[in-house]
């Protein structure tokens, strides 16, 4: 989702070298905007918050089911990014 998030802001001439600043700049530009649901920009904060806790937490600190919900979000985004190239 990240790399989509940046996509998006290159289309704009936009880029970070902070995740979260890409993360901000995605929900100014496109989630405050209204040019993509705020769902969005939220699906970006909590995978990062989850990155954060897999990286830093203890083992197993990332359950199954959570993996499997920022899968389904990642491909929630692809589509969005699919069906919007080319009108930003």
């Amino acid at each position: 989702m990240f790399y989509i998030a940046e996509a998006f802001l290159e289309g704009k001439g936009l880029s970070f070298s902070k995740h979260s600043a890409v993360i901000a700049a995605f929900g100014r530009e496109f989630a405050k905007t209204q040019q993509v649901l705020t769902d969005f920009h939220r699906f970006l904060i909590e995978a990062q918050e989850l990155r954060t806790t897999g990286d830093y937490g203890q083992l197993n600190a990332v359950t199954t089911d959570q993996a499997t919900e920022q899968i389904d979000r990642a491909e929630q985004f692809l589509s969005l990014a699919i069906q919007m190239m080319g009108t930003i």
